[in-house]
């Protein structure tokens, strides 16, 4: 693994971390995961019992996930999206599966060189 991809996924778990520490504090049951690809997430469980993987996108600064809008926060204000996150996980995760967050940032920039 490259040194910047191992930067980047080290920073990602740093932010998971401490995002864990506040739901964990808070009655929030959350564990944090390595993908089958490398990727750090963290296991929130909802009121209703039910899992749902909390992981990063750094270049948009988000704790994400769904592929909905609102199942994304800034992750730039912990408070707040701990608060986000904790409310989501009360209420209970949206019905269905997980969707993934997908944006292939090359034809955003492909756009804008057009």
């Amino acid at each position: 693994m490259n040194s910047t991809l191992e930067h980047r996924r080290a920073y990602q778990q740093r932010l998971l971390t401490a995002l864990r520490e506040e739901l964990t504090a808070r009655d929030i049951p959350a564990v944090l995961v390595v993908t089958a690809d490398g990727r750090p997430g963290l296991d929130v469980t909802d009121a209703r019992c039910r899992p749902r993987r909390v992981f990063v996108h750094l270049p948009f600064c988000w704790f994400y996930w769904g592929d909905q809008q609102d199942e994304r926060v800034t992750f730039l204000r912990l408070p707040a999206a701990v608060d986000r996150i904790e409310q989501a996980a009360r209420d209970g995760w949206q019905e269905g599966e997980q969707g993934e967050l997908g944006m292939d940032l090359s034809k955003i920039a492909d756009a804008y060189r057009s």
